[in-house]
């Protein structure tokens, strides 16, 4: 599972590269470090059909499955401790964090943000995964090469209103997520789980972003080919070397 990336490229590179015609916060710097509901750029098609870049939080919203049960046992303790609830209040605020990647594209809780209105382009230089194979768990920072050349994770979003902290409460807000996938060579000698989607070919770019049916593009979801990637970084929290 990714949960740390870094985008160090500038927003005009982006904007150009993806075609977008808009953005809606150009004046971000880089980030050498995004973290779950951290805010980060994210390329979708507008209204009007043309792309536009706008900032989003990174974490698509849980399963109700997964809230009801959360919210249960938060009831089970409150029953313990003799206190008073509302059940429905309760799972009204249960907290949703968030989930990072998706994975399992048969479940029905992704199946509408698959197909072609949800989709976007989630731009990224580096990306780091934690060495479990090892069993040490730092971050590995993996990129196409040193120069970091931009990228884009495969990417599914929506407009989501949801209590991400207790301490904040309602909030209506966009989020994103993107497809993961099984490892290639180079992941997998450190993490054999998974690693992000990634598309590094304007085609691939163009086709996800299309109004193509999810069933034609699912192909796409699929690890990059061995050699593809390479490790640029070692052991830290943001990978903020300045690309070349």
């Amino acid at each position: 599972m990714c949960n740390l990336y870094a985008m160090m490229r500038a927003r005009a590179e982006v904007a150009a590269v993806a075609r977008a015609m808009s953005d809606r916060n150009n004046n971000q710097p880089p980030q050498t470090g995004i973290y779950p509901d951290y805010s980060a750029p994210v390329i979708i098609n507008g209204p009007d059909g043309a792309r536009e870049m706008r900032n989003m939080r990174w974490g698509m919203p849980t399963s109700s499955q997964a809230l009801y049960e959360a919210t249960t046992r938060r009831a089970d303790k409150l029953r313990a401790k003799g206190k008073p609830f509302d059940f429905n209040e309760l799972l009204k605020m249960e907290p949703d964090k968030g989930v990072t990647n998706v994975r399992n594209t048969s479940s029905k809780h992704w199946k509408a943000w698959l197909e072609p209105a949800h989709r976007c382009l989630v731009p990224l230089t580096s990306f780091a995964e934690p060495d479990q194979v090892g069993g040490s768990l730092r971050n590995l920072w993996f990129a196409l090469s040193d120069a970091r050349p931009l990228a884009f994770f495969a990417g599914v979003w929506t407009p989501h209103s949801c209590v991400r902290k207790i301490s904040v409460g309602w909030e209506d807000c966009e989020v994103y997520g993107f497809l993961t996938t099984d490892a290639n060579a180079e992941v997998a000698t450190y993490h054999s789980k998974a690693m992000p989607v990634i598309l590094t070919e304007p085609a691939d770019w163009d086709l996800w972003m299309s109004d193509t049916p999810w069933a034609a593009v699912r192909h796409l979801q699929r690890p990059l080919p061995d050699g593809t990637l390479k490790v640029v970084n070692d052991g830290v929290k943001e990978d903020d070397v300045v690309p070349a």
